[in-house]
C-alpha cells in the first residue's frame, strides 16, 4: 500500500464506482486503511459484497450499493442510500468503465450498440453520478470528485475509437465542473492510468499489446494498482486544497499531457 499516511481522509465518505473489483477495489481497501469509508457502487453486487467483506475483515468500515451509473435513477438512488446511512458523502471516484470486453475494430465496422454503451457507462454514468453526489458536497462545502480517463486519449489508439471519443470527453467535463463547483469548495480532477496490471481479463488487450505498450513507456514496467491508488488518496486529501480542474497522468511516460 502507499506509503504516505492522510488524516485527513478519516471519516470521509468515498463513493467508487466499479469498485467491485481490479482498480476499484484497490482504491477501495486503500481508503478503508486510511480510516475512509468507502461505498462500492458496483453493478455487480455479489464482487461489491466481497470487497466490503474483506474490508470489514481488515478492520475497516464500508458498504455496497448494486449502481448502474448508466441510469440516472439509480445513480441518484445509490447516492440516497450513501447520504442515508451515513450523513454525508465527501468524494466520488468515477472509476466504473466499459473496456475489458469491448469489439476492437475499425471505427466503420464496430456495431452501434457498442459505441452506445461506452457512451452510456464511460461518460454518461459519470455525468448521472457527479449530479447525484453533489448536493451533499454543496452543502457541506466541501468536496472531491475524480473522473477516470486513460492515457489512451492523448496516444490515440486505432480500433479504439469508442471507448476513447467517452474517455476523452471527462476533459471537457472536468474542467466544467470544475469551475463551477470552486466556490463551495469541491474540487475536481481528471486521472489518466497507464498499462497496469490487474486481475480482470481483458480480451479488449492481448498479452503481447500488454507488454508491447509497456516497453514504449520511458519506465519499462506496467503499474501496480498500488501506485495508483497513491494519487487518488492524495488528490481526495486536504493536502490538494488549491488544485483543482487538473489532469494527473501516471502512465510510465507513454505520454505527456
Amino acid at each position: 500500500m502507499p506509503t504516505a499516511n492522510y488524516p485527513s481522509l478519516r471519516d470521509r465518505v468515498v463513493i467508487i464506482t466499479g469498485g467491485g473489483q481490479g482498480l476499484g477495489r484497490t482504491y477501495a481497501h486503500n481508503f478503508a486503511a486510511q480510516g475512509a469509508i468507502p461505498v462500492i457502487a458496483e453493478l455487480n453486487e455479489e464482487n461489491g459484497a466481497r470487497v466490503v467483506q474483506e474490508i470489514e475483515q481488515q478492520g475497516g468500515r464500508a458498504m455496497c450499493v448494486q449502481t448502474n451509473v448508466a441510469d440516472e435513477a439509480s445513480a441518484n438512488a445509490m447516492a440516497d442510500a450513501a447520504l442515508s446511512a451515513h450523513g454525508r458523502i465527501d468524494c466520488l471516484i468515477n472509476n466504473a468503465a466499459v473496456f475489458s470486453q469491448i469489439t476492437i475494430a475499425p471505427f466503420w465496422e464496430l456495431p452501434v450498440a457498442e459505441w452506445q454503451s461506452a457512451m452510456d457507462v464511460n461518460i454518461n454514468g459519470a455525468f448521472f453520478c457527479s449530479r447525484a453526489v453533489v448536493p451533499a458536497m454543496q452543502e457541506g462545502k466541501w468536496g472531491r470528485i475524480i473522473n477516470v480517463a486513460s492515457t489512451t486519449v492523448p496516444t490515440g489508439r486505432a480500433n479504439y475509437l469508442h471507448y476513447i471519443t467517452s474517455k476523452s470527453a471527462m476533459i471537457g467535463m472536468t474542467r466544467s465542473m470544475a469551475r463551477e463547483l470552486g466556490e463551495w469548495n469541491v474540487t475536481v480532477h481528471l486521472f489518466m492510468p497507464g498499462a497496469v496490471e490487474t486481475e480482470i481479463e481483458r480480451p479488449s488487450v492481448s498479452g503481447a499489446q500488454f507488454q508491447a505498450l509497456a516497453q514504449q513507456q520511458a519506465i519499462k514496467r506496467p503499474a501496480n494498482m498500488e501506485e495508483y491508488a497513491g494519487f487518488m488518496l492524495f488528490l481526495c486529501s486536504d493536502d490538494a486544497e488549491f488544485t483543482t480542474g487538473q489532469t494527473f497522468a501516471a502512465n510510465g511516460g507513454i505520454a505527456f499531457p
